[in-house]
């Protein structure tokens, strides 16, 4: 990859969807994770101003700290750049309070995760209808594209993606190039939404360069038969996730009237 080339593509996609948009900036929630460490320097580098909100719930202390970090990093290095802390565990904490008990614990651990993404979601648009800014995601590729690894109307509620078009892998090569934080680019990525120390690879069963061999096997047209051990577990790993998200993936259907019932 050109990754200065890349950069350098990406910086100027925003500042001209910006200018196009007629907006004063961009709003991103920095989780202290690789993805929006990345994409918010690449906000940065754009000169508008940029919003960096922090908000955890029951948020690990490394992870608020690296966060922390983060944005300090980038206040420093640019002047166009600002921080709002937001600590959203008594929201989150009152919000569960007053739901009904459940039977199924963990189905319930799954849905309250999924809230946890989407009260950040809420925070960020007060934030970005406040000054007129846009929300930039954090996304890259095998998680919007490949396996659908985020929250619907949570951090996939955004207005513009930069690095969805990137690879895991790839976002690493720009974030040396960055030279962001080095706690943040060692750090095992994680998606924090659910109070303990749990991985991404945890969670899904296989890290990233996986995933990202099978999305371009899955690209390839190959099929589960086509592998062995280790290599067919993961593609049937990247198949479940890919065909179970699908809802995240695609458009949201339409229920079509036939022109002679109108």
């Amino acid at each position: 990859m050109q990754t200065e080339k890349v950069v350098d593509h990406i910086v100027n996609w925003l500042k001209e969807y910006a200018t196009q948009a007629k907006i004063k900036g961009f709003v991103i929630g920095v989780s202290g994770g690789i993805d929006s460490a990345v994409t918010s320097t690449l906000c940065a580098k754009t000169g508008f101003k940029l919003l960096c909100v922090e908000m955890p719930i029951h948020q690990g202390k490394n992870q608020v700290t690296r966060a922390s970090n983060h944005i300090d990093w980038l206040m420093q290095n640019f002047e166009n750049v600002s921080r709002q802390p937001v600590n959203l565990t008594d929201v989150f904490d009152n919000l569960v309070a007053s739901l009904p008990p459940v039977d199924n614990v963990e189905d319930r651990f799954m849905s309250l995760a999924n809230t946890r993404a989407r009260l950040r979601m809420t925070t960020l648009y007060y934030f970005a209808a406040l000054e007129n800014y846009l929300v930039a995601g954090t996304g890259n590729k095998v998680e919007d594209f490949g396996i659908g690894f985020y929250t619907k109307y949570g951090d996939g509620g955004v207005d513009l993606s930069p690095i969805a078009d990137l690879l895991k892998t790839e976002v690493y090569e720009i974030a040396e190039y960055l030279g962001i934080n080095h706690e943040i680019i060692i750090a095992p990525p994680t998606d924090g939404l659910w109070g303990d120390d749990r991985t991404d690879e945890d969670q899904i069963g296989a890290s990233y360069p996986e995933l990202e061999w099978a999305m371009q096997m899955d690209d390839n047209g190959k099929e589960a038969k086509d592998f062995k051990g280790r290599e067919k577990e993961v593609f049937l790993i990247f198949k479940r996730y890919n065909t179970m998200n699908q809802h995240k993936m695609l458009p949201i259907p339409v229920c079509e009237i036939p022109d002679n019932l109108k």
